[in-house]
């Protein structure tokens, strides 16, 4: 047994000293074939280390090709843009402040001669882009200041230079009809129209057409109006320049027309303004929840109470409008009116609105308002059972039912005016005499003399009569 273990001893002896001899061979062996593999991977193309790309306002390629050079990676290194958008209270020096950009290139481009405006006036949502150099140097300053010129501000050798850009738009014509089944907004949609045009549409026919109680399925309209365009893009819609809306069977016409005085219009094709003396509804697309009727049992008094007016109902908030031009006779609270507001206007006329939540800023007593501004917001303050808005019309003090009074207007186009009224609006009355659809085109010259210029917020919950 002695003699097993010494045996075993001097075997793991002889191995570690073989062990000992080989490794210094064996690690040089394993050395060299560790730089034989980094030689045949690695083949060197340059001695220059590529500096990293900086990309803007587009993403970068997934792998750089091998043949690129060293030099056109470094062009793509030379500068990047920033695109910064102008906050509320934005101003150039907090912008410059913000991004750590250098005061003095702000200075310097102050000072060039007729840009000053144009660079500092900034509106929330403004989009400003500085293209910068590696070093931080700013290279460029751009920034849309209209629809149609941007103004850039280039760094040249003797130091910076502005440039107003011209970009026109291309003004379409196009003309959409549509048959009502539900409402206007969804037979505006089934003819790719957008509810801008459906809400301007609803406004040229306000005087005429309650656009809340008057609509019925199977009622027709066709509009020819503007859509502007932008190196091919389209930016927005514009005017309608002639309408015809067929209500319950009875149709109105309108086209738009800029007098002398460079005011613009609607009128019938006859030359009467459309617009009218009072608006036929002082809130826009709200349910009507409760008629005129002198003989009206009242729902919370529960007892016959005259109803002088008409309801709107409509979500708190919704804005109220002047029906027509007048001034504030009162604002505060009126007994079962709640806040109310009551306007005298000419012709002995006066309209009050009751129940409001607020009343718009800057109106007291005495103040002027003009048609269809602002004058509060509707609430269910007072005697109500849900949020509405009262509404009441009177001449000489009888009250009179808003939805079917006989209101003003205005006066006729006479002599050179309704000449050339006439002869601008032919063009556009033979377009609605044939209406069809068809692809947008550039505008015509006809229609250039006519010319020298949402969908609501809330849609209104079905409800019993509000008081």
């Amino acid at each position: 047994m002695g003699r097993s273990i010494i045996g075993r001893s001097k075997i793991a002896r002889h191995y570690r000293d073989l062990m000992a001899r080989v490794a210094p061979f064996a690690a040089a062996g394993s050395a060299a074939l560790i730089l034989w593999h980094a030689a045949r991977d690695n083949p060197a193309e340059t001695g220059d280390v590529p500096a990293p790309l900086v990309y803007s306002r587009v993403s970068p390629p997934a792998a750089m090709p091998s043949h690129r050079s060293a030099h056109a990676v470094q062009q793509a290194s030379v500068a990047s843009t920033i695109e910064v958008i102008v906050g509320r209270n934005d101003t150039m020096d907090a912008i410059f402040r913000r991004m750590a950009f250098d005061k003095a290139d702000l200075a310097a481009m102050r000072n060039l001669p007729g840009i000053r405006q144009s660079l500092d006036f900034l509106r929330p949502g403004d989009a400003i882009r500085v293209t910068q150099s590696t070093g931080g140097t700013i290279e460029q300053l751009s920034r849309k200041v209209s629809e149609t010129e941007t103004l850039e501000v280039v760094r040249r050798n003797s130091g910076f230079a502005a440039t107003l850009v011209n970009t026109p738009v291309e003004t379409r014509i196009r003309t959409a009809t549509a048959t009502i089944d539900s409402s206007l907004f969804q037979a505006a949609e089934a003819s790719d129209m957008s509810d801008t045009v459906a809400l301007k549409l609803a406004n040229v026919f306000a005087w005429d057409i309650d656009f809340v109680l008057d609509i019925r399925a199977g009622d027709r309209f066709t509009a020819v109006y503007e859509q502007i365009y932008q190196n091919g893009k389209f930016l927005r819609d514009g005017d309608v320049l002639a309408a015809e809306f067929v209500n319950a069977g009875r149709v109105y016409r309108a086209v738009r027309f800029t007098g002398a005085d460079g005011d613009a219009g609607y009128y019938t094709p006859q030359g009467i303004p459309l617009r009218k003396a009072f608006l036929r509804a002082p809130v826009e697309f709200t349910r009507v929840s409760s008629g005129f009727n002198p003989h009206r049992l009242h729902p919370i008094l529960n007892r016959i109470r005259g109803h002088m007016g008409t309801d709107y109902a409509a979500p708190p908030g919704t804005p109220v409008h002047a029906a027509g031009d007048g001034r504030v006779n009162f604002e505060g609270t009126r007994g079962g009116y709640g806040n109310a507001i009551l306007l005298l206007h000419s012709n002995q006329v006066s309209t009050l609105y009751g129940h409001l939540s607020r009343f718009a800023g800057g109106l007291r007593v005495g103040s002027h308002v003009s048609q269809g501004q602002i004058i509060g917001y509707v609430g269910m303050t007072g005697l109500a059972t849900g949020p509405h808005l009262h509404y009441e019309y009177l001449r000489n003090g009888v009250h009179l039912d808003p939805q079917t009074v006989r209101l003003p207007g205005a006066e006729m186009l006479q002599g050179q005016s309704l000449a050339d009224f006439h002869a601008a609006a032919g063009p556009l009355l033979a377009e609605l005499s044939a209406p069809r659809e068809r692809p947008a085109a550039p505008r015509t010259s006809p229609a250039t003399a006519l010319n020298s210029g949402a969908k609501p917020t809330g849609a209104p919950a079905p409800g019993p009569a509000l008081n």
